[in-house]
């Protein structure tokens, strides 16, 4: 089994070629290029410097959030162009499971977070049993202080692009500690090799099935409430 992974949810673009439980080739950037600039030719540089024969692939994988809205509409709609091109199917692999994954097994709590603006967060709490990582909450766009008394006492590792903007706040807790440089962002091998599992659990779905975890309204849908807001109030 063979699938094409990409990740566009956050500012790191990424994107993998895994096979069973081996990465082929991983493409990741971390820099001021939109997604819309670098995704389309990841994948054919990927394709062309790892020898993939793209008609070979047997399924898109796509991290399907929480994230950047823009990021993720762009990720969703290149998985599902190319997934409508080859005739295949996507497996959508939620961004936060992605990210935890990418630490491997430790002993700690799991907390990927994510900048979501507004003083926010996107995360979940995520722990190590029995081989898997096990997601222990719910996806949520929470305050960091919530997600710090959620914890408690327990250890925590911290991974994802919200630590650069939370890491001293973070660092006051003893218990909590960071994944290294090399497994803190979006890793589109992660989506693949959840995407693996998921496959084989029937998890594959036709393109136009693809639905996104936004967690909450974007900034155009919110701005447009407060307008109506505002109108309405001057209006009494």
């Amino acid at each position: 089994m063979k699938i094409l992974a990409i990740d566009t949810t956050g500012k790191t673009a990424s994107v993998a070629i895994v096979d069973q439980e081996y990465v082929i080739a991983e493409y990741t950037l971390n820099d001021t290029l939109t997604h819309s600039q670098t995704i389309l030719p990841m994948i054919d540089e990927i394709c062309k410097k790892a020898h993939q024969n793209i008609q070979e692939i047997d399924y898109i994988a796509c991290a399907n959030g929480p994230g950047s809205f823009t990021g993720l509409r762009i990720g969703a709609a290149t998985a599902k162009g190319i997934a409508l091109a080859l005739q295949k199917e996507i497996i959508p692999v939620p961004t936060l499971d992605a990210l935890a994954y990418n630490v491997g097994e430790v002993n700690n709590i799991i907390c990927p977070i994510m900048d979501a603006r507004r003083g926010q967060v996107y995360t979940a709490l995520y722990q190590w049993e029995n081989g898997e990582c096990t997601r222990l909450t719910e996806y949520m766009a929470e305050p960091l202080e919530e997600i710090i008394e959620l914890i408690g006492e327990r250890k925590a590792l911290f991974l994802g692009d919200g630590v650069r903007v939370h890491r001293e706040r973070l660092q006051k807790y003893s218990g909590f500690s960071f994944a290294p440089a090399h497994v803190m962002f979006q890793r589109a091998a992660s989506v693949g090799l959840l995407a693996i599992d998921f496959a084989k659990q029937g998890k594959s779905i036709s393109g136009d099935r693809l639905d996104l975890i936004y967690l909450r309204k974007s900034q155009a849908e919110r701005e447009r409430e407060e307008r109506l807001q505002a109108q309405e109030a001057s209006d009494d």
